[in-house]
Order: C-alpha cells, then sequence, then structure tokens
C-alpha cells in the first residue's frame, strides 16, 4: 500500500525543555520520513526521546516550557501542513480526525469517571458526526475488532473494572474510530498478552491495507518491530543512528548501538546466567549534541542454566483454593445476580528464593491475584499462608505491620506515583512509614543507592513523575518496592514499559537480590522470553484457573496444553 508520496517529512526537528534553572534538550535534530500507506519503526531505549517525538506530531507538548525547532510536514491532502508552530485552534481539527494516538500507558490516558464506551463514542460524535445509536453501534463493533470480549460489558464499564491489557485495547478502538491519515502507535502492545498482541498487529496491518493509514510505531521490542514494520529508524538520546529497511537494519545492522540493542533481547529457548546489555557491547561518550560509539570487548553469550529444582526449599508462602470474583449484574435492589471469577480456585506454592512465573492472556487474572496477596483485592475463599499464617485472617492492623514483607510492583508506573512529590521523597516515604533507618540522611542514602541499581541518576531524586520517560517510572516503581527489603516481591509486568536493555539490566538486578536476600519472586508477565530467563517454575493461567505448571524449560520445551502451545507460537520471532 506505500507510495512515493510522502506524508511525513520532518527535518532537523530540535526539542528542548525549559525549567528553572536548566534548558534539557531531549531531540537533537532528528531526520526521516513516513511513506503514505506505510508503517514506519522507531526503536531505542527509554528516554531516547521516542514518545516526545509522537507527542509533537500531536502537538501535544505543553507549549510554555517547550523550545522546538525544525521542520514537520503533514500533508494529508494535496497541499502541506506545517506542524511546528502550528496554533493550538489550528492543531485541534486535525488531531482525532487526522493524526491519531495511541498512548503508551493507557490506564492514566482514559478519564475515571466516565465509561470506555461512552469515550469512544465521544471521539466518534465529535469528528463524525454520528448520533448516539451510530456512534455506540460503531463502537460495540471496534471493540470486537480489537479483540475485547463481551464488549457490551466493557462498553458499559468504567477504566479500573478492566484489565490493563483491556484498557490498551480501548485506546486503541477509539484512536482508530476516525479512520485517521497518520496513527502514532506509542509501545501499543506493551500490556498486551501475545496472542492479543499478535491479534492487535493484525488489525493494525489491515487497518493500514483497508483504509491507507500511515503508521509511526514506536516500539522496545525488536520482535514486534520486524513484524510490522517495513522501515526502521534507531534512536539514541534524540539522535538517529541508523535507518533503513527493518529486515537489513535487523538482520546486518551497521552500527555498533543497534547491535548491541538486538543482542541484548532475551532468548526463549536457552537460558543465559546473566542477561548482556549495551553497555557490554558498546562505549557511549557524549561530543556536543552527538555521540562517539566505541566497541567493548565481548566474551560472547554466557553459558546455558537450567530451571533449578524446588523441592529441597522451605515453602514460605502457600496459596489454597483461591477465589476473587466480581459482581457483573444486579437486580433492582442492587444485589448482585452473576458473578464474574477473576481468581476460579487456583493453588500454589512459593518457596524460599524461588521465583514463580504467572503467564496468561490479558484478563485472565493475573493481576487480580497479586493484588488479592497484598490486600489490594478481597478473596472470597482460600487461604494464603505465609510463614504459617494466613493473610487473609489477618487483623488490618496486623497485616499493617507485616506489609513490608510482601510487596508488589505494579503494571502502571505513572498512576501508582504521587505527581506532586519529587520521586526520590516517593521513594523514601515507605521507609520512614515503617520505621526503616534511623534517620533522614541514612533513608537517603538508601534511596540513591536504590537509584542507581536501578540505572537512575542521584540527580533524578529531586524530579516530578512527569518529567521521566514511561521506562524510567517503571524503574522509580521498582525502587521504591525495594526499599522495605521484603521477603516477597510481586512483579505485575514490571518490565514490560522497559527497552531491552534496561529490561536485562532491572532482570539481572532481581536476581542479584535474590541471591543476596534470599528474595521470593511472584512474577506476573506476558513475555514467555522474560520468563524464561527469570523464572524457576511457571503457572500458565487461563480464565482464572491455572490449567499448567512446571519448570520453565518443560513448559516452553514440551508445554502439554494447546493453549500453553499457542501462547508461545504467537511470540514474535525476529532473530
Amino acid at each position: 500500500m506505500a507510495t512515493n508520496q510522502e506524508l511525513l517529512n520532518i527535518r532537523d526537528l530540535r526539542i528542548a525543555f525549559r525549567t528553572d534553572d536548566r534548558v534539557n534538550p531531549v531531540l537533537r535534530g532528528v531526520d526521516f520520513s513516513i511513506p503514505a500507506g506505510e508503517i514506519v519503526g522507531l526503536v531505542g531505549e527509554s528516554g531516547s526521546g521516542k514518545s516526545v517525538t509522537g507527542l509533537s506530531l500531536c502537538g501535544l507538548l505543553p507549549e510554555k516550557i517547550t523550545n522546538i525547532s525544525g521542520s514537520v510536514e503533514f500533508t494529508p491532502e494535496n497541499h502541506p501542513i506545517q506542524l511546528v508552530g502550528l496554533p493550538e485552534k489550528e492543531f485541534r481539527p486535525l488531531r482525532g480526525s487526522k493524526i491519531s494516538m495511541i498512548f503508551q500507558e493507557p490506564m492514566s490516558s482514559l478519564n475515571p469517571v466516565l465509561t470506555c464506551g461512552y469515550q469512544v463514542d465521544e471521539m466518534i460524535r465529535l469528528h463524525l458526526r454520528y448520533n448516539k445509536k451510530q456512534a455506540k453501534a460503531n463502537t460495540l463493533e471496534l471493540f470486537a475488532q480489537v479483540g475485547l470480549p463481551n464488549p457490551e460489558r466493557i462498553y458499559n464499564s468504567y477504566p479500573h473494572q478492566i484489565s490493563g491489557g483491556q484498557i490498551q485495547r480501548v485506546m486503541i478502538a477509539m484512536a482508530i474510530s476516525c479512520h485517521p491519515k497518520l496513527l502514532i502507535a506509542d509501545e501499543p502492545t506493551t500490556a498486551l498478552d501475545v496472542t492479543i498482541q499478535k491479534k492487535i498487529l493484525e488489525l493494525l496491518v489491515d487497518i493500514r491495507d483497508k483504509f491507507g493509514i500511515s503508521i509511526l510505531f514506536i516500539s522496545h521490542d525488536l520482535g514486534v518491530i520486524k513484524d510490522i514494520t517495513s522501515r526502521v529508524n534507531v534512536m539514541y538520546r534524540g539522535v538517529i543512528v541508523e535507518s533503513g529497511e527493518t529486515k537489513s537494519v535487523l538482520d546486518n545492522p551497521e552500527h555498533l548501538y543497534t547491535r548491541g540493542l538486538i543482542a541484548c533481547k532475551p532468548p526463549l529457548y536457552y537460558r543465559p546466567r546473566r542477561l548482556p546489555v549495551v553497555s557490554d557491547f558498546v562505549d557511549i561518550v557524549a561530543n556536543g549534541d552527538y555521540f562517539d560509539f566505541k566497541p567493548t570487548k565481548k566474551d560472547g553469550v554466557e553459558e546455558n542454566e537450567t530451571s533449578e529444582k524446588t523441592s529441597g526449599r522451605h515453602p514460605i508462602l502457600s496459596v489454597q483454593n483461591l477465589v476473587v470474583k466480581y459482581p457483573v449484574a444486579k437486580n433492582f435492589w442492587g444485589s448482585p445476580t452473576s458473578w464474574l471469577r477473576a481468581v476460579d480456585g487456583i493453588s500454589f506454592t512459593l518457596h524460599k528464593g524461588e521465583t514463580l512465573g504467572i503467564v496468561g492472556e490479558s484478563g485472565c487474572g493475573k493481576s487480580t491475584l497479586g493484588r488479592t496477596l497484598v490486600h489490594l483485592e478481597k478473596p472470597d475463599t482460600g487461604t494464603a499462608l505465609l510463614d504459617g499464617k494466613d493473610l487473609f485472617r489477618q487483623r488490618e492492623s496486623e497485616w499493617r505491620r507485616n506489609a513490608r514483607n510482601i510487596q508488589i510492583i505494579f503494571q502502571d508506573p505513572y498512576s501508582s506515583l504521587n505527581p506532586k512529590m519529587k520521586i526520590g521523597q516517593a521513594i523514601m516515604e515507605p521507609m520512614m512509614v515503617h520505621g526503616l533507618y534511623q534517620n533522614k540522611a541514612l533513608r537517603k542514602e538508601k534511596m540513591l543507592s536504590l537509584l542507581d541499581q536501578v540505572g537512575l541518576l542521584p540527580e533524578h531524586a529531586d524530579r516530578y513523575p512527569h518529567e521521566f520517560s514511561g521506562g524510567q517510572r517503571q524503574r522509580i516503581c521498582i525502587a521504591r518496592a525495594l526499599g522495605l527489603d521484603p521477603r516477597i516481591l510481586i512483579c505485575d509486568e514490571s518490565v514490560a514499559a522497559l527497552d531491552v536493555s534496561v529490561q536485562s539490566q532491572v532482570l539481572n538486578l532481581l536476581k542479584d537480590l535474590q541471591t543476596q536476600l534470599g528474595l521470593s519472586l511472584i512474577f506476573i508477565t506476558h513475555d514467555m522470553s522474560v520468563v524464561n530467563f527469570i523464572a524457576d517454575r511457571v503457572a500458565v493461567m487461563y480464565k482464572g484457573k491455572i490449567v499448567e505448571t512446571g519448570l520453565t524449560e518443560d513448559i516452553i520445551h514440551h508445554p502439554k496444553e494447546a493453549y500453553t502451545r499457542d501462547l508461545i507460537t504467537a511470540i514474535p520471532k525476529w532473530a
């Protein structure tokens, strides 16, 4: 469907953000174009400027603190429109109808007090001038197209009543509802399991073919980039370091940074002791607005490691017959008449120093399980014994005293951070609440150590959450959870928003912490490659039930259930 006509032409785009005492350059002279009807990829590490590029094309950067220069020509019809410097009153009619965006963090992109259906209807009625009945019919059709189960229920649900993956699909439906000329997809499949991800990618290709929509596909997942894009641009700290046809760039990368990025991808069918990071392959030194890249010595892939047996370990957590259900229909008097069993009678054991991977489709109950174990959801029946004491039978005061023993890293980092609190204070606050460390100086020392462990700088402590990229915010949440030295850490898609290099750093860090502290992990994810590296055992969930469990290598190499085989088959193949 691609033509010779360029829908979008970016030349020497430079963006910097002003604060009280400094100017932070983010884009340092970006050049690339998007032909009509083509899907073009933008890939790079967290903080490289990918999302800022997308936001600038929608005119969504804060005008009062943004310096922007260069040229962005958008040609939806016969006459080009210069987007740089375009007044808001002229940008507003383009946004949604001609240029649309799927945001990286869907939970913070939807209005929490409006139903999902109403919010999509609003977009359709505004730009397409449909009446209420037509808009609802169109919305329900879109919900079915993006793979949402029971579209009528999702239509009437509020964002907090559905899973993170389902919220992302609602956002995708909203973005494509008006058939824009340019769709900016900023990590659109990050929160989705591989089977739904495959359907979404196929849907985006179908939309491109059917309506001739051009797509800027922003992602850190190299497999997804290779599956869906025809051209790719590799970005590092606001500079495009390599671009070209996707297959050529990923199969035979010329730039050292691209080679390092590709090497960081966790393998599926073997298990190294540690994952490589970009710094293992290339030294990067700032040189004005640009960077010098020099090769470093890497002694090849570390030897394969097998899943560990757990029969001799001490069980630290035992969950039996856990049921969590929600009312989905009520009678006239408000009493529930039907229920959704989000967690349907599951049982498992977690051993000291072990990592248990929980995998399954979006909406299967993975996150509900994690939230229930930290008292954020109420179980209907079942037990969860931590050192012989039932977590669900403790008084609230007793649970609060013991809460530091089991911590959770949430799926959406932005909504779990206080936007008015600097991140250094956000990391130290739980330490203060639980009376850890003797004074503020010791807590600050611990906080700075945690920032360093998760790949952030000391000066980041004095910044607010909105000043960070999505991946950086996730690292902040990981640091905050580790600050209490928990015995059990529940990671709910905690590396999903991270680029492959930082993901490798965090996964290596979690393994190191296990060795040092005897930490036990419940690792909730949809990425089977991550599970292969981090988990000793795997439990596969489907519709609230555990359908298969066993050692990681057995599950990946010899899955018994058809559903597990489908999960593995749906993983994008990029190497």
